[in-house]
């Protein structure tokens, strides 16, 4: 109790000293009306900030910055660009532990993973400060003679960056990452709940040297009014959204009206393959990873685990086993494992789909439930023989449940795994090579664990199919969403 009491202090602290307020034009500002919203620490239920509150006025601040910033930025050398995020990021690296902190006591996820965020983040700027100078372009011959066909790559323009709350400054970074090093100008929008790790960014990013109006950021209470008076703006160039697939949706829809430039990585509902050939230890730590890691509140996370009849019931009895053993508590708090859900709807949502799946017959192998106390709190929770009509095998959990289904032969687990609208990740745990690619390259998700069960990497490309969204974050794909590609003929004579 006194070593997370002395994290709570130290947390505070750090909540005290970043900005609260709008990033306009390279200045911390209230908004207009002088409204704020409150930000709340899932693992106490207690507000620990109170941000500004922006109208659609305070967001077409935030883009005329972006617009004015826009061709200067775009004229600024690669090199000079890719400085800027290397500052950021060596300053991030600095600041580590603080940020954790900060993290950890707006989202609630346990502070060793915090740590693992903020230099999961911090990464992403180090990989796009590289990728700033290789951004090229090409010549050729045309095939009849008499002109060269050259190709260059240029910045789109002023983007507008929506992050979600579950990794509060990993997706910021893998936004405005590859956009700043491409010449773009940005206008942020973090998420209500976690907007405390966003402006601390973005406050590193000012002392890095980011010139004014060349990053934006705005909290808002009122998203779909705010974001939707921006995307009718013709002045903005790009949308690039993290969040659910019911809200990419809405936002495409919107999007269509100026044609703008989109990327989504939206909902996910993860396969995770056990064969009867598999590594069991490796694939109880591969499920406990892929399940657990952020607290289940990841759309790469497993949600579906389909495992072979004949290893099944050892399967389960492990994977309940381990995750009995954790210890639910305060992300903060040194002993725990398992941090608090985002708010209490998420604990009624998980509530209900362990409800409904038990109702339908099946089994707990280990979880009690919400648990009580002034946060948000549910139990890792184990569920053997889920039904297939089962809610929890259609929708995404973000939580600690992992529902288990049997299968007996390859077709069938295939079938199964690529029966959802989603297509984000999928796992699979075999020890037949030729089984693991061919059953890879048929899933059908943008993304494979093969016998691991994190994927995320700041190197890779990230992105799903279906209704899971469109374009790549990160890799050296990842800025290409930020480039447009123009041709110049030139008459040669032959």
């Amino acid at each position: 109790m006194a070593a997370l009491q002395e994290r709570l202090h130290a947390a505070r602290a750090v909540v005290d000293r970043i900005p609260k307020g709008l990033h306009v034009d390279g200045e911390w500002r209230p908004s207009r009306s002088g409204a704020t919203v409150s930000v709340e620490d899932p693992g106490t239920g207690t507000v620990i900030a109170e941000v500004a509150d922006a109208g659609p006025a305070d967001a077409v601040d935030a883009l005329d910055a972006a617009v004015r910033a826009q061709a200067s930025w775009a004229a600024t050398p690669p090199r000079e660009r890719g400085e800027v995020l290397r500052r950021a990021f060596e300053t991030i690296m600095a600041r580590k532990d603080d940020l954790a902190l900060l993290m950890t006591l707006e989202m609630g996820k346990p502070f060793a993973e915090s740590q693992a965020e903020v230099a999961y983040a911090a990464e992403f700027l180090r990989w796009f400060a590289e990728e700033a100078v290789r951004i090229d372009g090409g010549y050729m011959t045309a095939p009849g003679g008499g002109s060269r066909v050259v190709t260059m790559r240029q910045p789109v323009g002023p983007c507008l960056l929506i992050t979600p709350w579950n990794f509060p400054m990993a997706m910021g970074t893998r936004k405005i990452g590859p956009a700043l090093a491409a010449g773009c100008t940005v206008v942020v929008k973090p998420a209500k709940q976690t907007p405390l790790s966003m402006l601390a960014l973005v406050d590193i990013l000012r002392e890095a040297g980011a010139p004014d109006g060349v990053v934006n950021v705005f909290t808002t209470n009122r998203s779909g009014e705010v974001t939707d008076h921006l995307l009718n703006d013709s002045r903005l160039r790009k949308l690039s959204f993290t969040g659910s697939t019911e809200v990419g949706r809405a936002l495409l829809a919107a999007s269509s009206r100026n044609v703008l430039r989109t990327s989504m990585e939206l909902g996910g509902n993860a396969p995770f393959l056990v064969f009867a050939d598999a590594d069991l230890d490796a694939a109880v730590e591969g499920a406990f990873q892929a399940k657990m890691r952020n607290i289940g509140e990841a759309c790469t996370a497993a949600n579906r685990f389909y495992v072979h009849s004949s290893v099944a019931d050892e399967f389960g009895r492990r994977l309940a086993e381990r995750l009995a053993a954790l210890t639910v508590g305060h992300g903060l708090d040194p002993d725990s494992h398992v941090g608090p859900l985002i708010d209490a709807n998420a604990v009624k949502n998980v509530t209900a789909l362990v409800a409904e799946a038990t109702a339908a017959g099946a089994t707990v192998l280990t979880g009690d439930g919400p648990v009580p106390s002034d946060g948000h709190f549910f139990a890792p929770t184990v569920l053997g023989g889920v039904p297939l009509g089962a809610r929890t095998l259609a929708e995404e959990i973000f939580g600690p449940v992992a529902p288990i289904v049997t299968f007996d032969d390859e077709e069938t687990a295939v079938a199964l795994a690529n029966d959802s609208e989603y297509g984000l990740a999928g796992y699979l745990f075999t020890e037949s090579l030729s089984r693991g690619l061919r059953v890879s390259e048929r899933l059908e998700c943008g993304m494979v664990g093969l016998n691991q069960g994190v994927i995320s990497n700041p190197a890779a490309p990230f992105g799903g199919i279906k209704q899971s969204g469109l374009g790549r974050e990160g890799g050296a794909v990842g800025i290409d969403e930020y480039l447009s590609v123009k041709y110049l003929a030139i008459k040669a004579d032959r």
